[in-house]
């Protein structure tokens, strides 16, 4: 009523709306209730969140945000004041796990840590994979390393093809941003581009331990899965890339691969979760 006085009478919204002149003008005089004022508090700071996930966040990770920073607030009015707002988290569309085959002229690692995604400390544990984008130009690859314990991407590359070379360019970056102590753990699949030579070479030079998937079975690097799950459900599928490699850096990087900053997905989980 208070947004439709101009144009209309008010005695015309009060019989419009079942209300009192009186009722009306009773609650003009008490202001705003401290529910509505609290609201207002957290709508803004919603929007915040909402806007620092470029608009990937629905409620439930809103709600974990903002308890994150001490918001006493349940999930149910996060979600109420988020639908009254219009704001709404990106829909995932579906997502293919493909197994990577062995290649079969190239010697395979074992297997070193059956599935046991965690570490104590940054640097003890890397996890390596590549996947591929879909843009205007044609695909685009791209390798990561993924960081067990800060679930922080350490290392990437990218290249209009599938070459060994991107594999190990991520691996250089990864070593000279990071300068890990011997014994760090490399777990891969069994991939050409992980089993050749000159990568095989580079992990030795630097102490690094090589651990490779069982044969075609994906989970065996789920964290890497996960990760690639998140980028392209949440973000890329969102996306047409004309120029390839250059787009991929300016609309993925700060979202996603930043080594050294700390992103606004605080981590990425096996559910693809915050």
């Amino acid at each position: 009523m208070e947004q439709s006085r101009q144009a209309f009478p008010v005695d015309r919204l009060c019989r419009v709306l079942g209300v009192s002149r009186s009722g009306f003008y009773a609650w003009r005089r008490r202001g705003r209730s401290d529910r509505d004022r609290g609201n207002a508090v957290l709508v803004a700071r919603i929007r915040a969140v909402h806007g620092e996930s470029y608009g990937i966040y629905g409620s439930p990770r809103v709600y974990r945000a903002l308890r994150a920073v001490g918001y006493a607030i349940g999930k149910h009015r996060v979600a109420r004041l988020m639908q009254r707002e219009g704001l709404r988290g990106r829909a995932a569309r579906r997502f293919r796990f493909i197994a990577t085959g062995r290649s079969a002229d190239l010697p395979a690692a074992p297997n070193r840590i059956a599935r046991h995604f965690t570490a104590e400390t940054p640097n003890r544990l890397w996890l390596a994979d590549i996947t591929q984008v879909r843009t205007r130009e044609g695909w685009l690859f791209l390798a990561v390393l993924l960081d067990a314990c800060s679930r922080r991407i350490v290392g990437w590359a990218t290249s209009a093809r599938p070459e060994q070379a991107l594999a190990l360019e991520a691996l250089q970056v990864a070593v000279a941003r990071r300068r890990p102590t011997p014994g760090l753990v490399h777990h891969s699949d069994r991939g050409g581009p992980y089993g050749s030579a000159n990568y095989q070479e580079l992990l030795d030079r630097h102490g690094i331990v090589c651990s490779m998937s069982r044969p075609g079975n994906c989970l065996d690097n789920a964290p890497a899965e996960s990760f690639f799950h998140s980028l392209k459900t949440e973000w890329l599928y969102h996306l047409l890339l004309a120029r390839p490699s250059a787009q991929l850096r300016v609309r993925v990087h700060r979202g996603f691969l930043q080594p050294d900053a700390t992103p606004f997905r605080a981590r990425v989980s096996l559910s693809g979760t915050v």
